[in-house]
């Protein structure tokens, strides 16, 4: 029988007693980190983390994504604030701010195409295009805004003792505006960023002001830098995709 992707894929595991996941955590809970609102995930059970080998290859992808859908699932079972999911890679711990970004955005590119080869939609409410001001990322048809961490990271807040990609529902961003409530904590963010680094981080902006995947690897990226996702495929007449079933949500999935 031929094998497909979807038979390689694996059920999310709990990683919350690694290692690795102990020491993100102790980072987050960190009095100087300047995320409230990663340390609100924290400190109420509602960060999902996922330990992972090596950012530089795609071995672990088929284990990362599904854990994401698993996240999204939950999340639209019970939409609480404050919930985010994160990637913590064992290494490799050497790699320059380029060299970083580059395989960040290999796993964004492998994410996104399993989840276009699934036939999940690109969250409507967000472009698909990098270049677009309104672009993000999208899985399981939720938009997701990524901060990445490192060791080499410029900003002592993005510098991490190994790579981490982490995952923010962009719907908690828009119901924190519609409460009223997105401003101060944008404001708390940046004051305490700006103590942590002693400067403004350069590369900040609003959604909708410019594209948000120039803020995603935390470098300072050139005015003329473009973003190398390819996007998702067109689908054609042709394409076959597995039904788009239901998630399922007694799947896994909480784990801080």
């Amino acid at each position: 029988m031929h094998e497909t992707s979807t038979d390689r894929m694996q059920l999310p595991r709990d990683d919350r007693e690694h290692p690795s996941a102990e020491a993100f955590r102790a980072f987050i809970r960190n009095p100087p980190f300047p995320c409230v609102g990663a340390k609100s995930a924290l400190s109420r059970g509602r960060m999902r983390i996922v330990v992972a080998r090596d950012i530089t290859s795609g071995w672990d992808d088929m284990r990362i994504y599904p854990a994401l859908l698993a996240f999204v699932s939950q999340y639209r079972t019970q939409p609480d604030l404050f919930q985010s999911f994160a990637v913590v890679f064992e290494g490799p711990g050497d790699l320059s701010e380029e060299a970083f970004e580059r395989n960040l955005w290999a796993r964004a590119q492998s994410l996104t195409d399993k989840d276009a080869w699934l036939g999940q939609p690109h969250d409507a409410r967000v472009a698909d295009d990098p270049d677009n001001p309104h672009f993000s990322l999208s899985f399981g048809g939720e938009a997701f805004f990524v901060v990445g961490l490192h060791p080499n990271a410029s900003r002592p807040a993005r510098r991490f003792a190994s790579p981490v990609l982490v995952f923010n529902l962009h719907a908690q961003f828009e119901r924190l505006r519609a409460e009223g409530r997105y401003e101060k904590l944008r404001a708390s963010i940046l004051e305490r960023d700006e103590a942590l680094a002693g400067s403004v981080n350069p590369m900040l902006a609003r959604h909708g002001e410019t594209s948000e995947a120039r803020q995603y690897s935390g470098r300072v990226v050139e005015a003329d830098w473009r973003c190398p996702l390819q996007g998702r495929p067109a689908p054609t007449p042709d394409d076959w995709h597995p039904p788009a079933l239901p998630l399922d949500h007694t799947l896994p999935g909480h784990g801080a």
